[in-house]
């Protein structure tokens, strides 16, 4: 009997354990399922050699929940980052352009991407650059709802990127700019910082050609101490004009840095 009492005290107590972390669990879904979850664009106005205006409470939820725009302290870098919805062949030519210039980048790919252009990818990888998340599908990820739903975007892309590397990913881009408090809580619980930035320009349309001089004129003005540069792989322009644009930011004394460096508190 004597042994028998302890064995039935551990069972109990191992039971309300087991009940507890259940209960603890539901709460972590209720918590985040709870968390706003109206949809808002990363419009940002643009002025030339000026940092965008962000409203505080909209950089108080940021910082909540690990996501960044820029780099906050003041020094005169940068980051280079690239969406990596589709290949248009233009990757290489700006892989070749950062080998040349000595320059380390982010590019955010999907799911698609990721199966169709593995080679591009590891070449991405092998070349020290880092690889970002931009979910499985390219979603609107807050009009998932559900924070379960979210997750899934980020980790099917995320298991086959560790199966290929044995390492998983650290960093999510949301698709189209598209986010909520939600969508940066399940990142976050996820164990990402959401990305975003602090300069971008309509370059996605691929059909709409204007020439290096262009992209140019479109990049150069806008630079800013600690900008997130945000430019779509699939331009001609932004291929063709990548060299000018980086040189030039040297020439004014930037410093171009890899995202594992970013400084973000105020």
């Amino acid at each position: 009997m004597k042994r028998i009492i302890p064995l039935l005290i551990f069972t109990i107590l191992l039971a309300g354990c087991a009940k507890a972390q259940k209960a603890a669990n539901q709460q972590i879904v209720s918590d985040i399922n709870a968390v706003d979850n109206k949809g808002m664009g990363w419009g940002i106005k643009k002025e030339k050699g000026q940092k965008p205006e962000i409203p505080q409470e909209t950089c108080e939820m940021l910082a909540k929940y690990d996501a960044f725009y820029m780099d906050n302290s003041g020094e005169r870098v940068m980051y280079l980052t690239f969406d990596e919805g589709y290949e248009a062949g233009f990757t290489a030519q700006i892989l070749d352009t950062l080998k040349k210039c000595d320059v380390k980048a982010a590019f955010f790919i999907t799911g698609d991407y990721f199966d169709r252009e593995q080679e591009l990818v590891k070449r991405m990888h092998d070349e020290g650059h880092i690889i970002g998340n931009h979910t499985e599908h390219h979603p609107n990820l807050h009009k998932l709802s559900d924070y379960k739903k979210m997750q899934e975007e980020f980790k099917t892309l995320d298991d086959r990127y560790e199966a290929l590397f044995g390492e998983r990913m650290k960093y999510m881009r949301p698709p189209e700019g598209e986010l909520s408090e939600r969508v940066l809580a399940a990142a976050k619980d996820a164990g990402y910082k959401t990305v975003l930035w602090s300069f971008a320009y309509k370059d996605w349309l691929r059909d709409n050609v204007r020439g290096a001089e262009y992209a140019k004129e479109s990049v150069i003005p806008y630079f800013h101490s600690g900008a997130v540069l945000l430019l779509h792989a699939v331009s001609k322009d932004n291929a063709d004009a990548l060299a000018d644009i980086i040189n030039a930011a040297k020439e004014q004394g930037y410093e171009f840095k890899s995202l594992d460096s970013i400084k973000i508190s105020e």
